[in-house]
């Protein structure tokens, strides 16, 4: 883990007017209030719309269902239904005369065109480029079916940076462009291969004598150093997958319409530890590394919250390759022929995780060559259920629950939603910055970073100074002047993938007066980071006014 620790902090506050002189700073532990936005394309979530996918038996659509034939449950509380709207066949059908309006919600005459936005995510990490080429030559040719009110935005993930290639567009020559452009990016699938090898194969080999596993003491309840090792390198990847998700998710949180979110995957474990070891016969208690709930929460969240529907796609898929492979070759004991199925098990539930909490669905095996003609077929017929929680802003967790009162119908809908602090979402906006760039959310901040030098193992202490606003920031009367309250959060990513924990640093500003124009305090810490290339972003949030103001520098060892 690459973590960013504040050794040592100082602040030290100038003006550019007479006026703002005698200021001073110091650390203060005091809350911080609720207001902080989300960044990218911020929206407010005062209402949680549910869509609702209701099918028979038989995996038809069900349409013609009115609201009290729905019983929608908050964290075992029934409650009303306050919005509803039927979509059939991509248009919206007229829902109950009384039907309050709701600020935030859209209202749909009936016979209005519902459109679909798509956001792809290309993962360019895990996947080899073959079958990553594969599934976006077939997306690519499907583009005509694409409705008039449709739209398409496209980003991709290489471990270290997410990129936008297109921004929200209806245009089918366009897109087809973009798409042309996404296979020439480099997959490093390859790598993920090698790297497998690397830390599974010898280590599987050694515990297996024929058909029968030996015997395992209690000291082998725990990792050795290699499968550790390897454990937590997927458990940081798997994290920046979800950080790089989630920051796509919120870059384009508004879109009109139904909200869908296309995750090309290219085989992400959902634990860690078992694929690590490769080997399901074996016990293994390792309670400081995570599982998928735990790791794929953010995403899940974030989608939940901004009203997006995962549909997770097997890019990889089962080959005729993988069964085959040397490794598992026709002499090989039936423990190790297993053990490959239970593999693709664990990177299969990932995808099959994220679209049920989410109410998509997951593409796996030959379903990844006909992906958007499976999401636009299931996005067309469906119920929008709307309801208004009492927000508090303490990063709980809400379990959603639908069903219907006509026997014989199956429902499919998100299974909850994070009511996320300001905290959260403020450091989930600093996350995203690092992973893409600044944006409409955050305002500049002036940074200076001064020269690395070494300390013990492969650390390097990094001084930074920034100056800080402050005649934006909202300040309360104190009996000696005024005083505003901010928080430092401090992010890196090192070149090999490396992420850190954000830590939040309160920051008190005291002042003579309220500040004038241009004026600014200066703050110096000394960061230590991994001896390796790293990009750096340090973000100023202002609490109560919901400012954030950001830098980001490259750092070289």
């Amino acid at each position: 883990m690459n973590l960013p620790i504040v050794r040592r902090s100082t602040a030290a506050l100038a003006a550019l007017f007479a006026a703002a002189s005698g200021l001073s700073a110091q650390a203060s532990g005091t809350p911080a209030a609720a207001g902080a936005p989300l960044f990218g394309e911020t929206v407010e979530v005062r209402v949680i719309n549910v869509e609702v996918v209701v099918t028979d038996k038989d995996g038809l659509p069900v349409t013609g269902l009115q609201p009290n034939d729905f019983l929608l449950k908050v964290d075992g509380e029934q409650l009303p239904i306050e919005y509803f709207t039927e979509v059939r066949g991509g248009d919206a059908i007229e829902g109950p005369a009384d039907e309050p309006v709701i600020p935030g919600v859209p209202q749909l005459a009936p016979g209005t065109p519902v459109g679909t936005s798509y956001l792809v995510f290309i993962d360019d990490f895990y996947p080899l480029q073959r079958d990553r080429d594969k599934v976006i030559e077939r997306i690519s040719a499907d583009l005509g079916r694409l409705g008039p009110e449709d739209r398409m935005a496209v980003v991709a993930y290489d471990g270290l940076r997410l990129e936008m290639l297109s921004s929200w567009s209806q245009s089918v020559p366009e897109l087809e462009r973009v798409f042309r452009k996404a296979m020439t990016r480099p997959a490093k699938g390859l790598q993920r291969e090698a790297d497998d090898r690397r830390f599974t194969h010898d280590a599987r080999s050694d515990r297996f004598t024929g058909n029968r596993p030996r015997l395992l003491d209690s000291t082998q309840m725990r990792l050795d150093t290699d499968e550790r090792a390897y454990a937590e390198t997927l458990q940081e990847q798997l994290q920046g997958i979800v950080a790089a998700a989630s920051s796509a998710l919120r870059g384009f949180a508004n879109p009109p319409g139904r909200k869908v979110f296309v995750m090309l995957a290219g085989g992400w474990p959902y634990d860690p530890v078992q694929y690590a070891i490769n080997d399901y016969s074996r016990t293994v208690l390792e309670s400081q590394l995570k599982r998928g709930d735990e790791l794929l929460a953010p995403l899940i969240g974030t989608a939940n919250q901004l009203g997006y529907t995962i549909y997770a796609v097997d890019v990889p898929g089962l080959t005729e390759e993988t069964a085959a492979s040397a490794e598992y070759a026709a002499g090989s004991n039936f423990s190790d022929r297993n053990t490959l199925f239970q593999r693709e098990n664990n990177v299969q539930y990932t995808l099959q995780y994220v679209a049920t909490e989410t109410g998509g669905k997951a593409l796996l095996n030959g379903q990844r060559e006909e992906v958007l003609a499976q999401v636009a077929e299931d996005t067309r017929s469906y119920y929008w259920i709307g309801f208004a929680p009492t927000w508090q802003g303490n990063d709980s967790a809400h379990k959603v629950a639908l069903s219907t009162r006509v026997d014989g119908l199956r429902i499919r809908n998100r299974a909850g939603y994070v009511d996320f602090s300001s905290k959260s979402q403020t450091s989930m906006a600093v996350e995203s910055i690092l992973l893409f760039g600044a944006g409409p959310g955050s305002a500049p901040l002036p940074l200076e970073v001064g020269t690395p030098t070494r300390v013990s193992g492969n650390r390097m202490n990094v001084p930074v100074t920034l100056r800080i606003p402050l005649s934006q920031l909202t300040s309360i009367a104190t009996d000696k002047g005024v005083s505003a309250e901010v928080e430092l959060r401090i992010a890196a990513l090192d070149e090999r993938g490396g992420r850190s924990e954000i830590p939040v640093i309160p920051i008190r500003l005291d002042m003579p007066g309220k500040a004038p124009a241009g004026a600014y305090a200066t703050y110096t810490t000394i960061v230590q980071l991994r001896r390796a290339r790293n990009e750096l972003v340090l973000a100023v949030s202002d609490p109560a006014g919901g400012a954030i103001y950001s830098a980001r520098a490259e750092v070289n060892p």
